[in-house]
Formats: structure tokens, C-alpha cells, sequence
């Protein structure tokens, strides 16, 4: 991986809150622009590679989280193959002429062609919410999804128990046609799936009674997932193989991941490590002072509001927020002072208040 590093949504030119089709659509853009056949520009080769980069990390929800959680200390084990693993090049540039056959060789062996082996189930993810008082203390969280399976009858072939499953004759169990053409000295390469078998590549004559010819079954499973302690809002848990299954038979099933999300606490709001919340004080506390006391994760905490306290001010209690991962310092509570101005006041408060105005007039 790169030294010189830059931020990988800068790199890419979107938001931290990105989703995949924008991350996805920003890579090809700027690939089609620094791709070293096309760009004139001398350091094009390495701008090419730094935006596959970001790409590679913020396209896969755990290297994301990793990333967003730790920075580049999170990514910086990974290789070129564990960065670029499963990307497919006919998926990603299809439509923009580049000779895909000259791309792999930027980048190791990480990514792939459409065609070269059985192709991977896609990921799934699952939002799971949970208290404050599980981020805080961590511990178990169970899960429920529902995701297609392979089906036991057929194991995914889609054929009927004790049939064949024959190569399609039209595209030769390829699963797609191929179409090269020459435009001066550039070569395009144009792939489109087969009418016959749709891309599958496979011909079945009886298809499975069980799964109707789909080759997979709906099923609902539980699973239990570990909280870490401090867990950071959009943490993905990973559970291998638990995806989709793959397309194919004999392909690897994608992977779980489970992200998390803080449930809405009527005390508090979270930010990051840090809780805020809002108190409201009348206008005599503000001036003289006072003492709060304010609801915290375990207990109550006793507050002092200093005297000529502003409205709006914040005030900060420290290590009174949430934990940190890594054994790091705890988050601090952070309170929002508002003070109450009275709408309505009797004649002896009036007196007072008219008392207090002559007095700030007269110095």
C-alpha cells in the first residue's frame, strides 16, 4: 500500500456517508480519467492505483469500518491481493473501452475477471440496533435474518435430484458472448450474456421440484454476535459465508455483516464517544449559580452551572461519556445549558425585575 497517502473519500471526491452506488460510480469516473491509456498525464499510472485503492477499501463494508473507525492503521496489514480480492474488472469498466485484459496487471492478482472461476454470492447487510448500555459494556446480540440458502435437495445445481446438468450448446457453458473490435489501434472487447441459458452457461432439462429450478430456498436464521465494548456507530461484524449464495454452483457464499446502529435514548445523544444533552436553567440559577443533577450512564452526577453562566453554553464533564475501544481515555458528557426566560411574571417579580433594570441603567 501507498506512504503518501491521502484520505480515501477525498480521493474518490464523496462523503463520509457515501453508499456503494456512489462510491462505485465516482471510481469510474476518475478510472476512465487517470487510466494510463488514456491520460497523457505522467504520473496517470499512480493516480490510477490511489483511486483503485479507495475504491478497494470503501467498497467493502468491513475495510470501510476499519478505515473509519482506525484510519490507515486500520487497512495497513492488508495486501494487494486482500485489497483487491473479488473485484471483478468485466463488472466494474464494462461500457468504457478499456482492454481489461491489460488492467489486472496493476494491481497483483487481487482482481478478477468475470469469467475466471465460479463467481461469489453477494454480501448482505443487516442493521442492528442496540443501547447505549450495550456500546458501553459490550456482550452478546443476537441477530435474525432472512436469506436465501443453497437447496438441500439440489445443492444449487437447480436440477432435479439424479439428473444432469448439461453445458449450454449456444454459448459453450460459458455463459456469454464475446464480441472484439479493433478502432485504430485500441481494442474493444464487448461481452453480453447468453440469450439461450442467460448467462448461467447451463442447460437443465428437469429442474428441481423442491426449489422450482431456482436452486436455493428461503430460510430464518438466529446468530449471536459479540459487542465490543465502545463500539463505534456503523461498526460492520462480519460473518463469513452467511451472504447470498454464489450464482453458480460450486461458488462461495457471501458474507453477513452486521452493523451496528445506536438505538435513541431519551437522555442523551451520542457523538462518536461523547454524550450531549440539554438542561434548562431559570434566569436566577444562570446569575448566581446553581447545582444540576443530571442523569449519566451509571448514575447521577451532581453539576455545578458557574455564576453569569451564558444561554447556550456548554459545559463539559470528563470520562462521563462512553468507553473507547483499545483501553483509549472514555468520552466526556457534555451538557447545553438553555436558560428559561419567564413569560409572565407577578407584580412582585415585576418589582424586582424593574428594580434590576434601573440599577444596570444607572451604572
Amino acid at each position: 500500500m501507498r506512504e503518501d497517502r491521502r484520505d480515501y473519500y477525498e480521493v474518490l471526491g464523496v462523503p463520509r456517508d457515501a453508499d456503494a452506488k456512489t462510491i462505485k460510480a465516482a471510481f469510474r469516473k476518475l478510472a476512465l480519467r487517470h487510466h494510463p491509456d488514456r491520460s497523457k498525464e505522467p504520473d496517470a499510472e499512480e493516480r490510477f492505483k490511489e483511486v483503485a485503492e479507495a475504491y478497494a477499501v470503501l467498497r467493502d463494508p468491513q475495510k470501510r469500518a476499519d478505515y473509519d473507525a482506525r484510519g490507515f492503521s486500520g487497512v495497513s496489514g492488508l495486501t494487494e491481493e486482500d485489497l483487491f480480492h473479488g473485484i471483478d474488472l468485466e463488472d466494474l469498466f464494462s461500457g468504457l473501452g478499456f482492454d481489461l485484459g491489460g488492467l489486472g496487471g496493476l494491481f497483483g492478482r487481487g482482481f478478477t475477471m468475470g469469467s475466471a472461476g465460479p463467481p461469489r454470492g453477494r454480501d448482505i447487510e443487516v442493521p442492528l440496533v442496540i443501547p447505549l448500555e450495550r456500546v458501553a459494556h459490550g456482550g452478546e446480540e443476537r441477530v435474525t435474518v432472512r436469506r436465501p440458502s443453497v437447496c438441500s435437495a439440489c445443492g444449487g445445481s437447480r436440477a432435479a435430484p439424479g439428473t444432469e446438468v448439461k453445458p449450454c450448446q449456444a454459448c459453450g457453458g460459458s455463459g456469454q458472448h464475446l464480441e472484439t473490435s479493433l478502432r485504430g489501434n485500441v481494442q474493444f472487447r464487448t461481452a453480453t450474456p447468453c440469450a439461450t441459458c442467460h448467462g448461467r452457461g447451463e442447460r437443465i432439462e428437469k429442474p428441481c421440484p423442491r426449489c422450482a429450478g431456482r436452486g436455493e430456498t428461503f430460510v430464518e436464521e438466529s446468530y449471536s454476535v459479540r459487542i465490543p465494548v465502545g463500539a463505534k456507530e456503523g461498526l460492520a461484524l462480519r460473518i463469513p459465508a452467511k451472504g447470498f449464495p454464489a450464482p453458480v454452483a460450486g461458488g462461495v457464499a457471501g458474507d453477513l455483516f452486521v452493523v451496528l446502529r445506536t438505538a435513541p435514548d431519551p437522555r442523551f445523544q451520542r457523538r462518536g464517544p461523547h454524550l450531549w444533552r440539554e438542561e434548562t436553567v431559570g434566569i436566577p440559577d444562570a446569575v448566581l449559580g446553581t447545582t444540576l443533577d443530571v442523569p449519566g450512564l451509571e448514575s447521577r452526577i451532581r453539576v455545578s452551572v458557574p455564576p453569569g453562566t451564558q444561554p447556550d453554553t456548554v459545559l463539559r464533564v470528563r470520562g462521563k461519556g462512553l468507553p473507547r475501544a483499545a483501553g483509549a481515555d472514555p468520552g466526556d458528557l457534555y451538557l447545553v445549558v438553555h436558560v428559561r426566560v419567564p413569560e409572565r411574571l407577578d407584580d412582585e417579580q415585576r418589582a424586582l425585575y424593574e428594580k434590576l433594570r434601573s440599577r444596570d441603567r444607572a451604572s
